[in-house]
């Protein structure tokens, strides 16, 4: 019997429905990882695997499925974007997450000023660039730990995150906006 690092008996996992269940029940921010490949073109999919790692060095890090192409661009290039989406976003997050191919024809994007990557300025409220500091493939998904180099805020009004949880989207009001006419 296998031994886990902490000295304890290595037992089976939760079927993938159970952890599914698990995981839906935890609202999370959603975003889109973008790449750009070394031929140029964009590459992107919606990823609600995002968490801040350290402060020094700004590290964060992300979860892609191993077979992702969005995972090779980004570790051909070593560069990636997070894209944090805003409440209006949902359009945009179901298209990522749909796998269709024309999916940079049907949202707008600019390159980022250094490396090129996609940034998808109107849906997103803020945007990471990062360097790819380190891999570590577990089970079926590749843990990405991304340097953030550059943050930039593209919010252009009042704009909550875009979260999804409980099998759908939602968000959380702006909370500089207190409700109050203007």
């Amino acid at each position: 019997m296998a031994n886990s690092p902490a000295g304890t008996a290595t037992r089976a996992t939760v079927d993938p429905a159970g952890f599914r269940s698990l995981m839906t029940a935890h609202p999370v921010g959603v975003t889109i990882v973008t790449a750009l490949g070394p031929d140029g073109e964009p590459w992107g999919m919606t990823c609600s695997s995002l968490t801040g790692v350290s402060l020094q060095p700004a590290t964060l890090l992300v979860c892609l499925r191993d077979r992702s192409p969005t995972l090779a661009a980004l570790l051909r290039t070593s560069a990636f974007a997070v894209n944090l989406l805003h409440d209006r976003a949902e359009p945009v997050a179901r298209l990522f997450s749909s796998g269709a191919p024309d999916r940079f024809e049907k949202t707008v994007w600019d390159p980022a000023p250094e490396s090129g990557v996609p940034h998808l300025v109107e849906d997103a409220h803020t945007i990471a660039d990062c360097e790819v500091s380190e891999t570590l493939p577990v089970g079926d998904h590749v843990v990405v730990f991304g340097r953030v180099h550059r943050v930039a805020h593209h919010a252009t009004g009042p704009a909550g995150p875009l979260l999804y949880g409980m099998r759908q989207y939602w968000s959380l009001p702006d909370p500089a906006d207190d409700g109050s006419e203007r």
